[in-house]
């Protein structure tokens, strides 16, 4: 599987014993901060739903996180940490996360 599937592949639930790769996305966060904002654990080779993002300079963490408002659609340029060269995305100016 390549990674730009893998990346499209729905995860799994995350829950107890996957602590781990909380620690693991904390790191490769803290070690790329100069062009990372946010990660995902699929993008570390890790299929659950687990999101580790800065949060004013603190690392948030989120098990399976569920979006439940978004508005302000707009289409940004930007690059993947799994991925070369730069995408188009649809982003959001504002949405809720649920836990």
């Amino acid at each position: 599987m390549t990674s730009r599937s893998f990346l499209r592949t729905p995860s799994e639930a995350a829950g107890p014993g996957d602590e781990a790769t909380i620690q693991d996305l904390v790191d490769t966060l803290e070690a790329n901060r100069s062009r990372c904002v946010g990660m995902a654990a699929n993008m570390i080779g890790v299929n659950k739903a687990i999101i580790v993002f800065d949060n004013d300079g603190t690392p948030c963490e989120m098990f399976n996180p569920v979006i439940v408002y978004r508005k302000g659609l707009y289409l940004a340029e930007e690059g993947c940490l799994s991925l070369q060269g730069q995408r188009r995305a649809r982003r959001h100016r504002t949405i809720k996360v649920q836990r």
